[in-house]
């Protein structure tokens, strides 16, 4: 695909500041990076791209309209990646409003800028024009134990306020391609880790509680099966979707990698019990603890990845022995980016961006 200026939406999140970090270090690309900034965008996710020429952070939301309007009209990309969503099962118990606001309503708004620009392209790069939406497995529901992985035909059957508003945003977008011709590709993937995970989900949880020597929570008996993404295999499958797919498909995204969250624990206990012993000599396992479950949790949830495999040639890079013993890794070397989280102090870096500036 010939792309030269991407536009990023959500560019400073967990995955988003992967992507981006990719697209202009490695890919060679332009990239606008769209991010509201909420609790969970940090830009010092991006510090190696700071003063780079051809990173530019724009702190907008993707529900403003007239913003975003002006964004495409300036920068003129040639593509569209849209990761910006409110993502967090638990927040979204707690307080569906923003999870509809943001992934509902701004989708909406987004898809509407999008294509009042698309309609002014001249027809060759109209042609070339990709709007890529990036959403989640936990649309599809929950699978019993030894069910086939979803498939990109499997049924819709959300269960949180967090996958019924992806569930949505999903049908919108293809309600703009089907309806008005917007040129969209689909991504549904599963669970990620990897560097730069904000520390409320699971993988973090258990890093930051096992370097603090901290109990370890695990929701209900640890049955709960998830097929685990490394991050850097999702961007790399999120540009391969963009350059190879066809438009008007969907395609899933997994990492091959189906754990019990209990297996997952102990796994990450134990590369800790190696890398950084417990001061009292004992196994880091020993911490954790088992938690009152979430409300409607899923059990398992599993990805069938023939179609990006057989059409579009990728496949995950990292499995179980390599993916989490990296991220641990990680995390033992970049204690100033997840204590800056903890004690708040990346909030004050957030206030400071406002605008367009460069990502420096």
């Amino acid at each position: 695909m010939d792309v030269r200026t991407i536009l990023v939406t959500g560019g400073a999140g967990f995955i988003g500041a992967n992507l981006v970090r990719l697209l202009v270090l490695e890919k060679g690309l332009r990239v606008i990076n769209v991010d509201k900034l909420t609790y969970a965008g940090n830009l010092r996710s991006l510090d190696e791209l700071a003063g780079h020429p051809d990173h530019l952070f724009v702190r907008a939301d993707i529900g403003d309209a007239a913003a975003m309007a002006r964004v495409l009209a300036e920068h003129r990309p040639d593509a569209i990646m849209h990761l910006a969503a409110e993502s967090h099962v638990d927040r979204s118990i707690d307080g569906p409003a923003a999870f509809i606001e943001t992934n509902i309503v701004g989708t909406f708004r987004l898809l509407a800028a999008t294509l009042d620009y698309y309609r002014k392209l001249p027809a060759s790069r109209a042609e070339r024009f990709r709007f890529l939406h990036v959403s989640t497995d936990e649309v599809y529901g929950s699978l019993a134990a030894g069910a086939e992985a979803f498939t990109e035909a499997s049924p819709y059957d959300p269960h949180s306020p967090y996958s019924a508003s992806k569930a949505a945003s999903d049908h919108l977008v293809r309600a703009w391609c089907h309806t008005y011709g917007l040129p969209v590709l689909i991504t549904n993937s599963s669970n990620n880790y990897g560097p730069y995970q904000f520390p409320e989900k699971l993988v973090p949880v258990v890093l930051i509680r096992a370097l603090e020597g901290r109990e370890i929570p695990v929701y209900g008996s640890g049955e709960h099966v998830r097929d685990w993404l490394h991050v850097r295999d999702h961007a790399e499958a999120l540009w391969t979707v963009l350059g190879r797919g066809r438009a008007g498909e969907t395609y899933n995204i997994g990492g091959h990698n189906e754990l019990r969250n209990l297996d997952l624990v102990r796994l990450l206990c134990s590369i800790f019990d190696e890398l950084r012993p417990s001061p009292d000599g004992k196994p880091h396992a020993d911490r954790i603890r088992h938690v009152a479950d979430r409300p409607g949790h899923d059990l398992r949830y599993a990805i069938d990845l023939r179609k990006m495999r057989d059409e579009l040639g990728w496949e995950p890079a990292e499995d179980a022995a390599t993916g989490f013993r990296k991220t641990v890794e990680w995390y033992l070397g970049n204690e100033d980016w997840w204590r800056g989280i903890l004690s708040g102090g990346y909030r004050l870096e957030r206030l400071g961006a406002g605008g367009a500036v460069p990502s420096s």
